[in-house]
């Protein structure tokens, strides 16, 4: 199992949003690098869900429920993939960036280091820190 954090801005589509439809597509992703990650997604791996730009903060945790395929958003015969996730629970205390980065275990996380990546992997453990703090 691989472990991963997906970012949206609460205004645009907020974890509300997402466990009202129950499931979405992972769509508009648009750099390189993220849709690479994307691709490597599989069902059954966990995502941690974060609300970016006003809150800045881990809200839940969802699946992956189908790999990458093509994303219906992007022009026809594009390289660019979505995948299909659900939510599985909110954290019971969302985990802010300023929280993050006072734990001195998640020094290396990809969201310190790669602010502005929409899809990034998470090591085991920095995933379990998350949950801990969440909880």
């Amino acid at each position: 199992m691989n472990y991963w954090l997906v970012k949206s801005e609460p205004a645009a589509y907020s974890w509300a949003d997402f466990t009202r439809d129950g499931s979405t597509d992972w769509t508009g992703v648009r750099n390189f690098q993220a849709r690479n990650f994307l691709r490597a997604m599989h069902p059954g791996d966990l995502v941690l869900y974060y609300h970016s730009v006003t809150e800045k903060q881990v809200v839940g945790v969802a699946e992956v429920t189908a790999p990458a395929a093509p994303d219906a958003t992007a022009p026809t015969g594009s390289d660019w993939v979505a995948v299909r996730l659900r939510p599985r629970q909110a954290l019971a205390t969302p985990v802010s960036l300023a929280r993050i980065k006072q734990d001195e275990r998640l020094t290396q996380i990809a969201l310190l280091r790669q602010s502005r990546l929409s899809v990034m992997p998470l090591k085991p453990e920095e995933f379990d820190v998350l949950l801990e703090l969440g909880s």
